[in-house]
């Protein structure tokens, strides 16, 4: 089996749009919120960059990778949410016992990525 991270990375940078499975995309507002939040992490990490090009202090550098860690895991568990709330509730709620098992894996992979140290 694949590692998931490196299948999704590879999925979700080719031609096709569609998500793995078939499942939802976000909505256009949770999708214009996710990419303003993005766009914000990306600010900072281009703020870090000129840190690291002015050799500023280590631990301002920690302190500010800190800050988009935290501010990624607040776009990943929204992330999270919204797909509980949609992606996997109609597989759970549905009729067919394939999707669901599909649906509670990809959950299972997905935590167990997270909690890798």
């Amino acid at each position: 089996m694949a590692d998931l991270d490196t299948e999704l990375l590879l999925h979700y940078t080719s031609e096709d749009p569609s998500p793995p499975g078939g499942g939802r995309m976000v909505s256009h507002m949770e999708r214009e919120d996710t990419l303003h939040r993005l766009k914000v992490i990306e600010g900072h990490i281009r703020g870090i960059e000129r840190m690291v090009e002015s050799d500023a202090y280590c631990i301002d550098l920690l302190l500010q990778i800190q800050a988009v860690q935290s501010a990624l895991q607040k776009v990943s568990a929204k992330i999270l949410d919204d797909h509980l709330h949609s992606c996997l509730t109609t597989a759970v709620r549905g009729e067919d016992p394939d999707e669901r098992e599909r649906v509670l894996k990809e959950i299972t992979e997905v935590y167990e990525m997270a909690t890798k140290v």
